[in-house]
């Protein structure tokens, strides 16, 4: 890496443990869902938080745009939002002067360097296709017309995993295009009475920026450049390969638990996560040991258990976290 790379990789330690330092103001714990977060934000990338209700998810969000000194929209996702109010529309603009009539675009929420897609599950899939082509193609098309997103751009989505009723639940194909499925638990019990304190008690200060837009963009950049070993990058393919239940490379128990295995955005997810974490504990290398600690995230919405593990009350973790324990991290995979 270069002596520019280097410094930036260690402004990034110092930014991330800045961050956390600030959040703590007004979030207690949840520093793994924290750190994932920064990872999805530092990779160009886009997370889903999944947890129950009352756990800080949207403040969590707001708070992160406040350090990162970021413009932030909240959209309430709802079975009536329709895609222009997301995206934005077409209105006729009649000029005072001389009254001639013009279409002119008024921008949706979607134009906000964080967008918190506020449970995404509840609006019909029309809208919710209007989103994650947002996401993917990083633009908006209306009347024929393409509007750029503004750089950074990162929408980070809620999911409440206890409704069912009357919503409308992400396919595969589109929970794809997450690069996290973060899931954010229940405090624990010395958390939850810092939580109580802190939520009766005096409102906390103002969180102070710690990082402008051009400071993540150049962050992103070398995040990009960070050199990763050929036994890594086929460490992160075997990881995705043996989920596959008609591959060859199919481990046992997913080719019996497993009914579809996770794509090649599986792999290329694993390796770019592992660089974003290796800058942020301040390393200048990836290892394995960064790929095994982001396949949780990467791998819970890409391989689907079938009917008899779910029957043994068999999770994707717990598949994942078996996959982990059968690879050896080393350079024996090349």
């Amino acid at each position: 890496m270069e002596q520019k790379d280097l410094q930036a990789v260690e402004q990034l330690k110092k930014a991330a443990a800045t961050i956390k330092a600030e959040l703590s103001k007004v979030i207690v714990g949840q520093e793994q869902v924290v750190e994932e977060v920064l990872i999805s934000i530092f990779t160009r990338s886009h997370a889903l938080l999944v947890g129950v209700p009352g756990l800080a998810k949207t403040l969590l969000v707001s708070s992160l745009a406040q350090t990162l000194h970021l413009s932030f929209k909240r959209i309430q996702f709802t079975p009536d939002l329709m895609p222009t109010d997301i995206t934005g529309t077409e209105v006729i603009h009649v000029d005072p002067a001389t009254s001639e009539r013009q279409f002119r675009f008024l921008k949706g929420p979607i134009f906000a360097n964080i967008v918190l897609a506020d449970e995404v599950s509840r609006t019909p899939p029309k809208t919710q296709a209007a989103m994650l082509e947002a996401m993917q193609e990083r633009k908006v098309t209306v009347g024929g017309n393409d509007y750029a997103l503004p750089k950074p751009f990162f929408v980070l989505a809620t999911q409440n995993p206890i409704e069912q009723e009357g919503t409308y639940p992400l396919p595969e194909a589109q929970l794809d295009r997450f690069m996290f499925n973060i899931v954010v638990d229940y405090p624990t019990a010395k958390e939850e009475l810092a939580i109580m304190k802190m939520a009766t008690g005096v409102l906390s200060e103002k969180l102070s920026p710690v990082l402008s837009e051009q400071d993540i963009l150049n962050l992103q950049d070398t995040v990009r450049r960070m050199p990763v070993a050929d036994h890594v990058y086929v460490y992160a393919e075997k990881i995705a390969r043996v989920t596959r239940p008609k591959s060859t490379e199919v481990l046992d128990f997913c080719k019996k638990w497993l009914s579809w295995g996770a794509g090649p955005r599986a792999s290329i997810n694993l390796i770019m996560a592992a660089k974003a974490r290796a800058m942020l504990h301040g390393q200048c290398y990836v290892g394995c040991e960064d790929v095994a600690a982001v396949a949780l995230p990467v791998m819970r919405h890409r391989i689907i258990p079938n009917f008899a593990a779910q029957s043994e009350g068999v999770t994707a973790d717990d598949i994942t976290r078996k996959i982990l324990e059968s690879l050896p991290k080393d350079e024996k995979l090349s």
